[in-house]
């Protein structure tokens, strides 16, 4: 095996570069582990991802952390985990801190302008990169509209909805089951594979002391959760178990969680506006790490204007590490509490066909979170229209933004016609917003 201190060198490369959401994080690594140090081979990798897939949380880290284990029992994976997060998460909160401190100045407000336009044409293809690869099939697009119809409409809980597709997709697995991931293909001999054969133990040593530091922790996650909750309360209490709860029901993907973040954060605590929701999002689209490392953002916000206990500046790093805390380490006991039973986990059809229902119905999510972003940066005013149980927030048409329009019609260009990627089209369409105050 390679040395702990070679794989950390490692781990620390990938979490440098780890741009581009979940699916360009898995690619870096795929081509670092597996194509270039031939460290883990492609069967074992695909296992892996379809079980990180499973679980709550961001895919991409949780992998990461799993690797990490195999290679080096639980100090590789939480050295892979967290060294995953900390770049990006030391980034979002210099954003952070630039965000509530100049974030009003005329030249920096036009910079987040034309990043919030970009960031509605992301999710936009999000929702096609994301349905694409799950509407397989009419009872999946079936799902994929209920589920957009029960929250843009009747605006039902965002676990709620999650939790109906993995049970309808239980309950009938021939109409969902779909392999996640393709086939392993032809497997070349990696590191890992030739170790694993020469120690037969290796699995069942590794799978013990998985499992004693997953329970530890998601002791370690839920007991400073509850204290803070019970002794503490008022904002940073709600901050502890609004992310706790985040962190068990992120199943999809940050862009679907977002949905269901904006409900809450911004619907019934108040902790930010969705105009800020978009610029959260432009700023983990544009750094390292999982784009989950938006809640950072959220949890900031929240302790910057607290009501009760510290406030500013200092209220909003002690809400960045309470969300953090709260948001990533229940990662870990998932990963290291799974483990041992990552095998019969893949082989279990029903569970298999509730993940596939799942993925159908966050493309029904995130197409609402489309729609959402959509009408609050294309129009300034809206009206709200209640029918009974019906309540819609229809957009008041004299007041369509051109500016935005035709930020958000750049943004697309960029993406789907000229491919420039996100960084760049992020970096452009900011530069026009800029130049819309400066001209």
């Amino acid at each position: 095996m390679p040395s702990f201190a070679t794989a950390l060198c490692v781990w620390l490369k990938i979490g440098l570069l780890s741009f581009g959401g979940p699916a360009g994080q898995i690619a870096l690594m795929h081509r670092v582990v597996v194509e270039e140090l031939r460290w883990i081979g492609e069967r074992r990798f695909l296992q892996a991802l379809n079980f990180c897939t499973l679980l709550p949380g961001p895919e991409a880290q949780q992998l990461a952390a799993y690797l990490g284990w195999l290679m080096h029992g639980v100090r590789g994976g939480l050295a892979a985990g967290l060294l995953f997060i900390l770049p990006g998460a030391i980034v979002m909160l210099a954003l952070s801190i630039l965000y509530v401190t100049a974030g009003e100045l005329p030249l920096v407000a036009a910079l987040f302008f034309g990043l919030k336009c970009a960031v509605l044409v992301l999710v936009v293809e999000a929702l096609l990169r994301i349905g694409r690869r799950a509407l397989k099939g009419r009872a999946a697009l079936a799902l994929a509209v209920g589920a957009f119809l029960a929250l843009f409409v009747f605006h039902l809980p965002f676990p709620l909805v999650v939790l109906a597709a993995g049970i309808i997709g239980a309950i009938f697995p021939a109409a969902f089951h779909r392999g996640l991931h393709g086939g392993a293909g032809e497997d070349r001999p990696a590191l890992i594979d030739a170790v694993l054969a020469a120690e037969p133990d290796r699995a069942a040593r590794l799978a013990r002391g998985a499992r004693r530091a997953g329970i530890m922790a998601l002791g370690l996650w839920l007991v400073p959760v509850v204290l803070i909750v019970l002794l503490v309360g008022g904002t940073y209490g709600d901050i502890a178990a609004f992310f706790a709860k985040m962190a068990v029901v992120t199943v999809g993907g940050a862009y679907a969680v977002l949905a269901y973040v904006a409900q809450d954060a911004v619907g019934t605590y108040h902790w930010l506006t969705s105009a800020d929701m978009l610029t959260g999002l432009g700023f983990a689209e544009t750094t390292p790490g999982p784009l989950i490392l938006v809640l950072q953002f959220v949890g900031f916000l929240a302790g910057y204007s607290a009501a009760t206990g510290p406030g500013g500046i200092a209220g909003g790093l002690l809400a960045t590490g309470l969300t953090l805390w709260a948001t990533f380490a229940p990662c870990f006991a998932f990963v290291f509490l799974g483990a041992p039973v990552i095998e019969k986990i893949q082989g279990n059809r029903a569970l298999a066909a509730s993940l596939a229902a799942i993925t159908a119905a966050v493309v029904g999510v995130v197409a609402n979170l489309a729609l959402w972003f959509g009408l609050q940066v294309l129009f300034r005013d809206h009206t709200p229209l209640e029918l009974g149980r019906v309540r819609l927030d229809l957009p008041v048409l004299a007041s369509l933004d051109p500016i935005a329009l035709a930020l958000a019609l750049l943004a697309a260009l960029a993406i789907f016609r000229l491919r420039l990627g996100v960084v760049r089209t992020l970096l452009l369409t900011s530069a026009c917003g800029l130049a819309t105050v400066l001209v």
